[in-house]
């Protein structure tokens, strides 16, 4: 693996020489930092990431989750969190890749594989990197060098890299994110209808209408899959969008209502509590920075 890590770093280096880059391969990311950092908040879509150097650290609701060039990261649900890079230098940067979990593919990889016993529920976990995954990851991002093969042959490689994970997944997690009929595809369902209509009342027993469970099985499972309660969840989405309109909008009261507060004050020390300053202070700080991406950076 020494060596597929070391190809790696190469082509990210060349490809990435600093900050968060959207890559030529559709929905793949390379990011390079050069010293820790501060928790930035976001949302992880679903994505599979590997740290080809330094390491990072990923709180989502009540669970932080470390992960290194020895390990990867799969988040099958859009969770809120906050990631940070723990260890980077001038010497030796923090390098990490992100993958677009494409949902469709992974069902059509699923179908041709016998079903596996499924342990858990995780909306996102970390496992140990094999050999076979970090081969394969690698000739995907060697596509960067030659660009007139990517339409050919990203796709095949995609999927054989979507095979390696329910391969190296033991406890059939990511089997479940594409089978319609399994509990976190269940509650896929419920966070989407949430993060659709997160500025409205949250009804507790429609959601658990939608995914076809209890009201006390379907938040015992939300919990299991996002780490938060799905008034937790809520919270987060209501705080993330009210940050990007914030940046636009200079009225903080306006902001809370537009995003399903009733009470600004309510807003104010929720919002500073999330991102580290009250709304107009973070806003004016923002609008004098570079546009702040909507997604935690891998």
């Amino acid at each position: 693996m020494h060596d597929d890590l070391n190809r790696l770093l190469e082509i990210a280096h060349r490809h990435c020489p600093g900050g968060l880059v959207e890559t030529a391969l559709d929905g793949v990311r390379l990011n390079r930092v050069t010293a820790p950092t501060a928790p930035v908040p976001g949302v992880y879509d679903p994505m599979f990431c590997v740290i080809l150097q330094g390491a990072k650290l990923v709180t989502i609701g009540d669970r932080t989750v470390r992960y290194d060039p020895s390990t990867y990261f799969v988040a099958s649900v859009e969770l809120p969190a906050a990631g940070c890079v723990i260890e980077a230098s001038l010497d030796q940067p923090y390098v990490g890749l992100s993958i677009t979990i494409d949902r469709p593919l992974l069902a059509s990889v699923i179908a041709d594989l016998p079903e596996r016993p499924v342990g858990r529920d995780a909306g996102f976990f970390v496992s140990g990197v094999t050999r076979e995954l970090l081969g394969s990851v690698r000739r995907l991002i060697e596509l960067l060098d030659a660009p007139q093969d990517i339409a050919v042959l990203a796709p095949m490689i995609r999927r054989e890299i979507l095979y390696r994970l329910v391969q190296s997944d033991d406890s059939g997690t990511i089997q479940q994110i594409a089978r319609a009929d399994s509990r976190l595809s269940r509650i896929h369902r419920a966070i989407h209808q949430i993060r659709a209509h997160y500025e409205q009342p949250l009804s507790i027993d429609g959601l658990a209408d939608l995914a076809g469970m209890s009201r006390a099985s379907f938040h015992r499972h939300f919990k299991a899959a996002t780490a938060m309660s799905p008034l937790q969840y809520q919270k987060a989405m209501r705080l993330q969008e009210a940050r990007r309109l914030l940046i636009v909008e200079a009225n903080a009261q306006t902001t809370a209502h537009r995003v399903g507060y009733e009470s600004a004050s309510q807003f104010s020390r929720e919002y500073a509590r999330m991102f580290g300053l009250p709304p107009a202070r973070d806003a004016e700080r923002l609008r004098g920075a570079p546009p702040a991406p909507q997604f935690v950076e891998i």
